[in-house]
């Protein structure tokens, strides 16, 4: 593994007990400039995770609870007359920062979650006619409870697929737990590991990571037979597309190679893949879940000859 996400990895886990795939699979998403969704009961650490990550990194972090009465303005900011200057001054919202961690996403309206839609895609938001770009690097970190959680509402398709992965931690093991009761008497403070500086320099190396044009036709052949499947109602988009790429070069990245291979393709494909497509109602009548129709498509696609 690449040293310097190593040492990022041993300071999460300070904080973050046996859950070293999810914080890899994190890392990876933010190498690779996308958004994450932490699917999963209250509980289980995906705000400390988000705490831990800004710390180590040291990215400007805010959190907002996401409520009904949460308006977009207290993300995208807003504009307040200033008597002195007899000017409209803008005053910015929890979005202009580095890490945002929008936390229960899916308990707030509908008109709030669209206004993160600007900012995950562009980077930017605008409040009457102005532009205002966030920080860089910039990521949003959303936190959901399963859907028919009480107090939730389904997120529309369009907002699902401006997350790059969609990821859920699960409850800790029996040794995993141990750690957590004994963290909570000695308390390791994570340290900073990485400047933003520098996380922009390993960005900027992960999007020169080589790609072979066999594994471009792997991936086009993955979204075009899911766009077929009879068990899928909706395949995967060109957007999906591109995050598939994206990840998996920043999977090699991480595995210490400057180029992609097939292996890398199928070891993100899950996270990145499960939360764009929907099932047909063949699929749901046979009982198919979104894995096993994933684990079929990925079976189908030979690996490449590069």
């Amino acid at each position: 593994m690449n040293s310097q996400i190593s040492r990022i990895i041993d300071e999460i886990r300070k904080s973050i007990k046996g859950k070293d795939d999810i914080i890899e699979k994190v890392l990876c998403t933010m190498l690779a400039g996308g958004h994450i969704l932490l699917e999963d009961i209250p509980g289980v650490g995906k705000t400390t995770l988000a705490m831990a990550i800004s710390k180590a990194m040291a990215l400007d972090y805010r959190r907002v609870q996401f409520t009904p009465d949460v308006m977009p303005s207290d993300v995208t900011g807003f504009s307040m007359y200033n008597a002195q200057t007899q000017k409209f001054e803008y005053h910015e919202g929890a979005a202009i920062c580095n890490l945002l961690l929008a936390d229960e996403i899916n308990r707030t309206s509908p008109k709030t979650q669209s206004a993160l839609l600007e900012l995950m895609e562009e980077g930017k938001v605008t409040v009457d006619g102005q532009t205002h770009s966030v920080l860089q690097p910039f990521f949003v970190i959303a936190t959901q409870n399963p859907y028919g959680s009480a107090g939730t509402q389904k997120l529309p398709e369009s907002q699902m697929d401006r997350f790059m992965v969609r990821l859920s931690m699960g409850y800790p093991d029996h040794r995993s737990s141990l750690d957590i009761l004994r963290a909570d008497v000695v308390d390791d403070e994570v340290q900073n590991i990485l400047s933003t500086e520098q996380f922009i320099e390993l960005q900027k190396t992960v999007r020169n990571v080589h790609v072979d044009d066999a594994i471009y036709e792997m991936i086009v052949n993955l979204s075009e037979a899911s766009r077929v499947s009879e068990n899928i109602l909706m395949g995967i988009s060109p957007r999906g597309t591109k995050a598939i790429l994206r990840m998996a070069k920043a999977q090699a990245f991480i595995n210490e190679r400057n180029y992609v291979t097939y292996e890398d393709v199928l070891a993100i494909i899950p996270c990145v893949v499960s939360h764009r497509i929907v099932l047909s109602t063949k699929a749901k009548a046979k009982n198919i879940t979104v894995e096993q129709v994933l684990a079929q498509l990925s079976d189908e696609i030979k690996a490449p000859k590069i």
